[in-house]
């Protein structure tokens, strides 16, 4: 850290010409003097090192209502492992052991659950049985094996890992995106019909949840080539499963989307809204095909930068996304532009963004700057501390008035609260209580 004032002389000032400097020799009352000051300099060192919190393991009931902790289909294991950000879960089931970074991905992977558990439901019922006996009989009878034993390597690709493959003169030099399905399957019409499935068990298409993938792509099979209803499979479905993000506008009209567009069309219309904020085909192109992100991603996190309307800076949002290293850096930014979009909508309209080292700073019309951190729990840190002051010190631009708004997906420690307060920084907790955040 640079010095200040005096440190900073013409001649030349460094720690060591001061160490260095030889000094008289002290009275007797002058060395108690500067012995009780060492001392209390070394107490004052000892407090502020001791006022820097631990992350430690906290209880499933801790952190979670009774609800999220324990049904039929799930049981989430007792100890929570916090890093001082995120808390990470792990999750028995009777379809396998899964692990969850984050409040909101613990949330989509238990609507997971639950649709596998549909899923293989409906898979009992006579329908489906006919179906699997209809294509038997018919001119695709290959497809019998894939509805009982399907694969999970059509959209199953771990941590939402893929590559696009374009519509119309793009889709003949493009790689093909592992997280779609191929053509002869297209040609079926399996594809669409995995799409309403999903949509209609309220789940992501394109999840990284292999045992997810695997049971929509046995139910699709039997749609498309056994002549199985949508409706009719779908009727031993109830709970949770089938009504997620109801009444929810953007969340109801983004899954519209995902259900009846194919992740080439996607591509397409997250293309041209990037192109219409001005972002360069190059940094869109680079964003699009990042193997963190997946359609679903995507969808999301472009439609919140370009409800930003004129917003600068949102370039540098992207290549902040760029350095996404897996699927829980993905949530992590999309989020992130969902909380960029709440504030812009409903408190102030956000008008620049920054990067202040390793944090994106948004300039608001009320003249105060949005610091949007999708974390489940902060605690005070000496990386919070740094990183704190680095933006207090570093972050100007025209009509700042000093104050900055932290808006939190999850929690902050009363520590916390209190330090970034005495910085201007006003917390607030749990924002998707206020605004609009998709799982």
């Amino acid at each position: 850290m640079q010095q200040s004032g005096i440190g900073e002389q013409a001649e030349g000032y460094t720690p060591k010409k001061w160490f260095d400097r030889p000094l008289a020799r002290p009275s007797g009352l002058m060395q108690a003097v500067i012995v009780m000051l060492l001392l209390g300099l070394w107490v004052t060192g000892a407090m502020a090192a001791e006022s820097y919190e631990q992350p430690t393991e906290r209880r499933a009931t801790e952190v979670l209502p009774p609800a999220l902790i324990v049904t039929s289909n799930h049981q989430v294991q007792d100890l929570v492992v916090a890093d001082g950000y995120m808390d990470h879960f792990t999750v028995g089931s009777p379809f396998g052991t899964f692990e969850a970074t984050g409040h909101g991905a613990l949330r989509k992977l238990l609507k997971e659950l639950d649709a596998i558990a549909a899923l293989r439901q409906i898979k009992t019922e006579k329908a489906f049985g006919d179906a699997v006996a209809h294509t038997a009989a018919g001119p695709v009878r290959f497809a019998k094996n894939l509805i009982t034993h399907p694969v999970d390597t059509v959209t199953g690709i771990p941590k939402g890992a893929y590559k696009f493959m374009e519509e119309a003169a793009e889709g003949v030099t493009s790689p093909h995106d592992p997280s779609d399905d191929p053509a002869y399957k297209q040609a079926l019409q399996v594809s669409g019909q995995k799409r309403v499935y999903a949509a209609q068990l309220g789940v992501d298409v394109y999840s990284s949840n292999k045992i997810l993938q695997k049971e929509l792509n046995s139910v699709a099979w039997a749609a498309a080539a056994g002549n199985l209803s949508v409706g009719v499979a779908l009727l031993p479905v109830g709970g949770a499963a089938g009504t997620a993000l109801s009444g929810v506008r953007l969340g109801d009209s983004l899954n519209e989307q995902l259900k009846d567009e194919p992740a080439t069309r996607l591509r397409v219309i997250n293309k041209n809204k990037l192109a219409a904020m001005g972002i360069s085909a190059d940094l869109a192109g680079r964003y699009l095909d990042h193997r963190s992100f997946s359609p679903r991603h995507d969808l999301i996190l472009v439609e919140s930068l370009a409800r930003l309307q004129d917003a600068r800076g949102r370039d540098k949002f992207l290549e902040a996304a760029l350095t996404a290293d897996d699927e829980a850096d993905a949530n992590y930014f999309t989020n992130m532009a969902q909380i960029m979009r709440g504030y812009h909508e409903t408190v102030a309209p956000l008008t620049e963004m920054q990067m202040v080292g390793r944090v994106i700073v948004a300039q608001a019309k009320n003249g105060k700057a949005l610091v949007a951190l999708p974390l489940d729990h902060l605690l005070w840190t000496q990386a919070v501390d740094r990183r704190s002051q680095e933006i207090k010190t570093s972050y100007q631009v025209p009509g700042f008035t000093g104050q900055f708004d932290v808006w939190l997906m999850g929690t902050a420690s009363p520590l916390a609260r209190q330090k970034l307060t005495a910085r201007g920084m006003t917390v607030t907790e749990e924002v998707y209580k206020r605004v609009e955040i998709i799982d």
